[in-house]
């Protein structure tokens, strides 16, 4: 009857660590896919800055800028550069950029 006892208890242990690893890395996977779409977030409200930022610049100076850094520079964008990778395309001065913003995964 002691041993009994015994192996139902050892039963227990073992499917409640299970338990427990199954949680862990479900809760892992949940933060892992949650930080992804936090970036991908930040990336198109990034993108969504810089096309804002240079139609104010196309508005009071009368054209598009060249580069990205003309933003920083004179409208005071600010871009994480360590956590995105933004392409600035400028073709004319009269027509708006293209603008692609990734987050880099790390």
């Amino acid at each position: 009857m002691y041993s009994d006892k015994k192996q139902n208890i050892s039963g227990r242990i073992i499917l409640i660590v299970i338990i427990i690893l199954a949680l862990a890395a479900a809760i892992t996977a949940f933060a892992l896919s949650g930080s992804r779409e936090i970036k991908e977030d930040g990336a198109a409200a990034i993108r969504q800055m810089i096309e804002k930022t240079a139609l104010q610049c196309y508005v009071v100076e009368g054209n598009y800028p060249s580069t990205v850094e003309y933003l920083e520079e004179h409208y005071g964008i600010q871009i994480n550069r360590n956590e995105y990778l933004v392409v600035y395309e400028a073709f004319a001065s009269n027509l708006p950029p293209t603008v692609r913003v990734m987050a880099i995964q790390k």
